[in-house]
């Protein structure tokens, strides 16, 4: 094992805390090939992922801190973290379910992004740790926490597989009808964390169409094509490409921060999007029953926070790609639901399959 990975197994008692009276904890994952993944409790997030690049040294493609205090001073609040109730902006925080409406936190004026205030990426999850490639969080979300109504029991499992496969799966029950989209907000570099720019990577995503955004970063209501456009990654473009092309959403993202299509929305799973580290080889591969993925170049990153390695969080130095249903899709009746009723499951997974490009 090289230096930078073991630069990462972390110290497992900058993770041991009390929180709202719950401890926090860290937690290893490792399969049969020699890759490693770290959780924490906290907010349910992916500490650090160690794959194999093509040299077969094992570099950590997953951004994270070193202490569950560095993740609470965090000014960006969201890295690894599971995302709940809802992913995603949900429009002036109000959304209406049998014509009763209900208002969420602004917190990211004028809307609601990723389940308000404090979200998931906030909470002390209970875990169980069934296995050593398995972590299991779950939660129960009280009735109107965060303006959502219902108690939803919330529960995730994270398995590093045998193929180098993070699967993410989700479930959830509520005893009132609510709306749900949980997903997870890793920071992916796969040249390694602290590694520099991610705009030499190269990215295909398999998606016809996205939603356009207004200047809030709100869907307008519209799914309209890729083609002849910045957003057209059908075939491999790097991120950096066409970034900077005067496209007027790109302006309104700063860059990418948008929610693509997927060519195959259905329950099945299929292959969303591929990313290839410039430097590394590492092939993340990304498959979901989801109909959208959220891609986002890091262009709100700001130099402020320092990973696990010593290296700042610099502008466009890692990028997410969140498997999810639309954004604001409560107020886009065209748009596949989230409504979730009592009686009913919520049920998706996703997994981020990592080898080398040859």
């Amino acid at each position: 094992m090289n230096d930078s990975a073991v630069s990462v197994l972390l110290d497992k008692s900058g993770f041991e805390r009390t929180i709202d009276g719950k401890k926090t904890d860290l937690y290893i994952l490792k399969n049969k090939k020699g890759a490693i993944a770290t959780f924490t409790n906290y907010g349910g997030r992916i500490v650090s992922l160690l794959v194999p690049d093509k040299n077969d040294s094992l570099v950590n493609v997953v951004c994270g801190f070193k202490s569950i205090e560095d993740y609470e001073k965090s000014t960006e609040p969201y890295f690894g973290a599971t995302i709940g109730r809802f992913g995603n902006r949900i429009a002036k925080g109000k959304f209406s379910l049998d014509g009763k409406q209900y208002s969420l936190f602004i917190n990211n004026p004028p809307n609601s992004l990723h389940g308000g205030k404090k979200g998931f990426q906030y909470q002390v999850w209970d875990a169980v740790q069934p296995d050593s490639n398995s972590v299991v969080f779950t939660r129960i979300s009280p009735d109107m926490e965060e303006g959502f109504p219902g108690n939803l029991n919330a529960k995730v499992t994270y398995t590093l597989n045998n193929d180098n496969g993070l699967e993410m799966e989700y479930e959830a029950t509520t005893d009132k009808k609510t709306v749900v989209n949980l997903t997870n907000h890793a920071f992916f570099n796969l040249n390694g964390e602290g590694s520099g720019t991610i705009l030499n990577h190269e990215v295909q995503i398999f998606a016809y169409a996205y939603t356009p955004v207004d200047s809030t970063l709100i869907p307008t209501g519209k799914i309209e094509p890729v083609a002849n456009t910045p957003f057209d990654f059908r075939e491999f473009h790097t991120i950096g490409s066409r970034i900077n092309d005067d496209n007027q959403q790109l302006k309104n993202g700063k860059g990418y921060d948008h929610n693509f299509v997927l060519d195959s929305a259905q329950k099945d799973p299929h292959t969303a999007a591929k990313v290839i580290g410039d430097k590394s080889g590492i092939e993340m591969t990304i498959d979901t029953d989801q109909p959208g993925l959220q891609f986002y170049s890091g262009n709100f990153m700001f130099g402020k926070n320092t990973f696990n390695n010593g290296s700042k969080d610099d502008p466009r130095t890692a990028f997410a790609m969140e498997t999810q249903h639309f954004p604001d899709s409560p107020n886009q009746p065209s748009f596949p639901t989230t409504v979730l009723k009592p009686g009913e499951k919520y049920h998706s997974k996703s997994t981020y399959v990592f080898s080398v490009k040859k």
